[in-house]
């Protein structure tokens, strides 16, 4: 029923990554980027938040995402590799639940839009808790989800708005001026695995 993440790159993105002369530095962002827990920043950060994004997908395939929110600490870090949030009161369709009961894939976005912009993926698998001693460490929860890790990685920032400012990314095409190359492509550990232009 539940599966690990598997590669964290499929066929369809071999294939793009050839055909933007991208494998390399896709390669080298899984080498040095990818890890199977949170250090202990990560956690920090996920602990502050007070949303994030989650992706589940059901038996048939398809993938549903949802905004889930809270005070700042709703999402708690038990360890390394494991976290639990609630899901509180809603309207009674029950899809993220649900495709977690059905298979327990799931995938979570947590971002900072603001002046220190940031994004953090996370791959694993899901229980659905519903007993008492669960619902009693999350106030107002109706459920608890906990989700075992297998997969946190950051994700590049710069298309990230600032939605405290109201300020666009400077790095989104079509603006007055051209958008800026980005800071890490300048990084030496990026140099030999740029893709050529």
């Amino acid at each position: 029923m539940t599966e690990s993440a598997g590669e964290l790159y499929g066929p369809g993105a071999r294939t793009l990554q050839d055909h933007f002369d991208a494998r390399r530095l896709a390669d080298r962002l899984n080498e040095i980027t990818v890890t199977s827990a949170m250090d202990d920043r990560t956690a920090s950060y996920v602990e502050r938040a007070t949303y994030f994004f989650l992706a589940t997908v059901d038996t048939h395939g398809f993938p549903d995402v949802s905004y889930k929110g809270g005070r700042a600490g709703f999402v708690k870090v038990l360890d390394a590799q494991t976290l639990r949030f609630p899901s509180y009161d809603g309207n009674g369709m029950y899809r993220s639940l649900g495709n977690i009961q059905e298979t327990g894939n799931v995938a979570l976005l947590f971002i900072r839009q603001n002046e220190k912009a940031n994004r953090i993926r996370m791959h694993g698998t899901a229980t659905l808790l519903l007993d008492e001693l669960s619902l009693s460490a999350f106030e107002g929860a109706e459920a608890v989800v906990e989700v075992s890790l297998n997969r946190v990685f950051p994700n590049c920032p710069r298309y990230v708005h600032d939605l405290e400012s109201g300020t666009t990314s400077e790095f989104a095409p079509g603006g007055p001026t051209p958008p800026p190359e980005p800071e890490w492509k300048h990084w030496d550990t990026f140099a030999d695995v740029l893709p050529k232009k």
